[in-house]
């Protein structure tokens, strides 16, 4: 689905403000910025990245104003910190013949293409408590296939597979270099920056079907909103202590805050570096609060219609169209 005009408004307010209230060591980049990926309207071929500027003055296309730079988030990030240097040059000189206005731009997922989508589960305290399940002691991981990926504004297709589908706001990162048995302490130096995901699910096929396994319950195609940008680490004062809400056509689903994560991001990139080694671009889910419809009384699935909105304070806003 592209993002209607009338719908633009919305970007505008997602990107720059807080969304509304409901009715140590060094990271891998030293600048507070707002990294996006994005196609010009009509020309959905053409990935580009950008900069955001201030509300309302558009996104700096960075590879107009360095030709030399990658058009894809990935290859940015596997540049290091000249690529994020780079971002940086073009925030302070903002050329105007290299912003692209706000009308004009589709929004991508931050990340395409990941090598890895790693998520953890019942990783909110207070989601452990809606279900009367235990604090876990190590992170549960799991994973969903890249494909899941779509963009901020996109639509989440119900599968005929299903029909009891699920939303989950979810604070997620991204890795801005390689890594493997990283310590806790130097883990925030590994992540590029923040963003929102929804882990949308499929609880018949999560809970009750393919021996339990959780996979095929959370990887359908469309099943992974993300966006709308990649805020840089330094750009967010404290991840841990966010604002993080759903609404579902406009009423509050899931209300909380990420200081209510088990395991913070530091523990989390500690914990799986242990297993795999880590690459820029791999995308984390860091869990998701209570207010989930499958513990609902009667539970509440999604349906064709409805629209899902996924907050995060200073990280931002997605908006998705059930279709």
């Amino acid at each position: 689905m592209r993002l209607p005009l009338h719908s633009l408004c919305l970007f505008s307010r997602s990107i720059f403000d807080r969304p509304s209230a409901i009715p140590g060591k060094l990271r891998f980049s030293s600048a507070a910025m707002r990294l996006v990926q994005f196609c010009r309207q009509g020309n959905e071929g053409e990935i580009r990245i950008g900069v955001e500027q201030q509300e309302g003055l558009g996104v700096i296309d960075l590879k107009a104003f360095d030709p030399s730079m990658p058009t894809t988030m990935k290859e940015l990030l596997e540049l290091g910190q000249k690529g994020m240097q780079c971002a940086q040059r073009a925030l302070e000189a903002s050329p105007a013949q290299c912003v692209v206005p706000t009308a004009e731009i589709r929004l991508l997922s931050p990340v395409l293409s990941p090598e890895k989508v790693v998520c953890v589960g019942m990783n909110y305290r207070d989601h452990c408590l809606e279900q009367n399940a235990p604090i876990p002691e190590e992170p549960i991981i799991f994973s969903k296939f890249p494909n899941a990926i779509t963009g901020p504004f996109d639509d989440i297709t119900l599968p005929n597979e299903s029909q009891e589908v699920d939303w989950e706001v979810e604070l997620a990162f991204v890795i801005g270099r390689k890594g493997k048995h990283i310590k806790e302490e130097d883990a925030l130096s590994y992540v590029a920056g923040f963003t929102v995901a929804n882990d949308v699910s499929a609880r018949d096929w999560q809970l009750k079907r393919n021996g339990k396994q959780w996979l095929l319950g959370k990887t359908f195609d469309s099943f992974c909103p993300l966006g709308p940008a990649l805020v840089t680490t330094s750009a967010i004062k404290d991840p841990h202590n966010l604002g993080i809400r759903c609404l579902v056509n406009g009423a509050a689903v899931q209300d909380s805050n990420t200081n209510q994560l088990i395991f913070k991001t530091e523990q989390v990139v500690a914990w799986v570096s242990r297993f795999v080694t880590l690459s820029p671009g791999d995308v984390f889910l860091t869990g998701t609060p209570p207010g989930v419809g499958v513990f609902r009384n009667p539970p509440v699935f999604l349906k064709k219609g409805d629209v899902v909105e996924c907050q995060i304070d200073q990280v931002g806003v997605i908006r998705n169209n059930v279709v």
